[in-house]
């Protein structure tokens, strides 16, 4: 494997297009993470990751214990689902869900008394002995998934064909969003996790090498994990990006890092790479060297309507009121929550939304923060033309999904968006082009499930 070095220096392919927003960090990254109280009920949604939804294994009235496996997963590309409390199964019902419509969840009522359940596997004394198929299997066994928001089942993206080989692991520490700092954060208390994570990761896969991208706003993270590298003697390369959004998009980042083009359709794996986010890593580091389920994440709570932003290592399942009331935010009507940050982030319309494991911030504005703005015209300006990280036409997709032109919009491309934003941020008319997008590729979707079952 390589070496840590420093190439922080070293010519970079940058991907076109992109923003830059104010990354609106400072009230927040400074905060050290810290754990509230667990909420007197947690809401534990089966549909935690891309996939098949887990199956409940207990019913109403079973008493559960901490790390319990109380949803087991459904095929391959699929997570289990554990407690993250001891206490009693309220109900199995249905809930808002942080993508919108409302979804089935387990309601575990807390007893505050964290009783761990019994028989947690024995971690073996050398994990340098573990075999690529261990390390996928805790981590299946963990209910790991990607923490940077995209929720695939990370065992599966460490499962590749046989014919597909990995020389290179990029971990994403880039964080580019606006606001949210939980990412930089675990860079800057827990770096060891983050590294030997990805070490695991590495292995499990076969990858020769292992970079660590971190935008350059972070200086702080990108010093403390060069010297950690340096301390613990593991392979790895830290690489410091200019700050420019969406770099952390896989594709992109796989672009800038390696100087790579993933296929249109196509995935990492088939420019052998593989993109981990840095608090997946973590969590795989917990599974493996600890038995410890992914029960908990880091989630930064924030925004100009939180007067004490926090970076908050909070039970998967607690709502986002209880979190944003606990750093002291007064709600007010018409305020707007968002998940996740402001540019890929989804508003919310109930403040009993739980955390999922995907959760990587929450966001409150209140009425004051929000500027109303209806869309206008197109003015042909060519604005999101030259922003889109994908190289796509928008305006033009635009103007095929007001008129639900479904076969041409596949035909252009529009299955390749990533929905980042960048062209709405970019519009001077204000046209809402990621709901189009996405309105269009859920109709292409289901058009091609209806043909393969029919």
């Amino acid at each position: 494997m390589e070496k840590a070095r420093d190439i922080s220096k070293a010519k970079l392919t940058y991907f076109r297009g992109g923003v830059h927003p104010e990354d609106r960090k400072a009230s927040s990254r400074e905060n050290s993470i810290v754990s509230f109280p667990s909420p007197r009920k947690v809401f534990l949604h089966l549909q935690q990751s891309l996939g098949a939804p887990a199956e409940p294994v207990v019913k109403t009235g079973d008493e559960v214990r901490k790390g319990q496996v109380v949803a087991q997963a459904r095929g391959f590309v699929s997570v289990p689902l554990h407690s993250p409390v001891s206490g009693t199964v309220e109900m199995i019902d249905i809930y808002p869900h942080p993508t919108g419509p409302e979804l089935p969840a387990i309601v575990i009522e807390s007893d505050e008394k964290d009783t761990w359940v019994e028989g947690i596997p024995r971690v073996p004394d050398d994990t340098r002995e573990l075999t690529a198929e261990h390390i996928r299997d805790c981590i299946r066994e963990a209910g790991i998934v990607g923490l940077g928001g995209a929720t695939f089942p990370t065992h599966v993206k460490l499962s590749p064909p046989q014919e597909k080989s990995i020389d290179t692991l990029i971990l994403n520490g880039c964080e580019c969003e606006p606001f949210l700092t939980a990412d930089e954060r675990l860079m800057r208390e827990e770096p060891e996790r983050v590294l030997r994570g990805g070490a695991f990761m590495a292995r499990a896969v076969g990858a020769e090498r292992v970079m660590i991208a971190i935008e350059a706003n972070k200086p702080e993270a990108i010093k403390i994990m060069r010297n950690t590298l340096g301390v613990l003697g593991l392979p790895g390369t830290v690489v410091s990006l200019r700050t420019r959004y969406p770099q952390g998009a896989e594709k992109q980042l796989i672009q800038t890092v390696l100087n790579r083009e993933v296929p249109s359709g196509g995935l990492p794996m088939d420019v052998a790479a593989l993109v981990q986010n840095v608090g997946t890593a973590a969590a795989a580091e917990q599974a493996i060297r600890s038995a410890i389920p992914l029960m908990e994440r880091v989630v930064t709570v924030t925004g100009p309507g939180v007067p004490h932003p926090k970076n908050v290592r909070t039970p998967i399942g607690t709502p986002v009121g209880f979190l944003l009331e606990s750093a002291g935010a007064e709600l007010e009507s018409g305020g707007k929550i968002i998940i996740g940050g402001p540019m890929m982030g989804i508003s919310q319309w109930s403040l009993g939304v739980p955390v999922t494991k995907g959760c990587s911030g929450i966001l409150y504005f209140r009425p004051r923060d929000l500027i109303p703005r209806e869309p206008g015209p197109c003015l042909r300006c060519g604005s999101c033309h030259r922003v889109c990280p994908m190289g796509l036409a928008p305006n033009r997709l635009n103007e095929l999904a007001e008129r639900d032109f479904f076969v041409e919009l596949e035909q252009s491309g529009v299955m390749d968006c990533i929905e980042c934003g960048s062209c709405a941020y970019a519009c001077p008319a204000g046209i809402r082009l990621v709901q189009a997008f996405k309105y269009a590729k859920a109709e292409i979707t289901k058009a091609r499930r209806k043909a393969q079952s029919g």
